[in-house]
């Protein structure tokens, strides 16, 4: 896994996770690898996985069955899309704005074909 500086491994690798629940390549009540088996896979400390774990399930994204293991929540998706959508329309929409306003471009050109 090629890691980036601008945001903390443990984001990183919780980012994969729900692209890979948007995807469909994590379906709910899915079980996921255990965090030493997932740390091997991708070359992190089990502790920075526990990490990743530990937020996704404040989340409501995965839940832990005592002495199962992990799995992808039946409300992860709809989560996971109702996050992303507020984090884009609160970070990245007022970008484009400004940009499109600095290049003298209309909104409306998404309209066109």
């Amino acid at each position: 896994m090629d890691f980036h500086g601008d945001k903390p491994i443990y984001l990183q690798i919780a980012d994969v996770f729900c692209d890979s629940i948007l995807s469909g390549s994590l379906k709910a009540d899915e079980r996921i690898p255990s965090v030493r088996e997932y740390g091997a896979d991708i070359g992190v400390n089990p502790n920075t996985v526990m990490r990743v774990y530990e937020k996704l399930t404040a989340d409501g994204i995965i839940y832990n069955k005592r002495g199962i293991g992990y799995f992808v929540s039946q409300e992860a998706r709809e989560k996971i899309l109702d996050t992303q959508r507020a984090e884009f329309l609160a970070k990245e929409v007022p970008a484009i704005r400004r940009r499109l306003e600095l290049l003298g471009l209309d909104a409306n050109i998404f309209n066109q074909k």
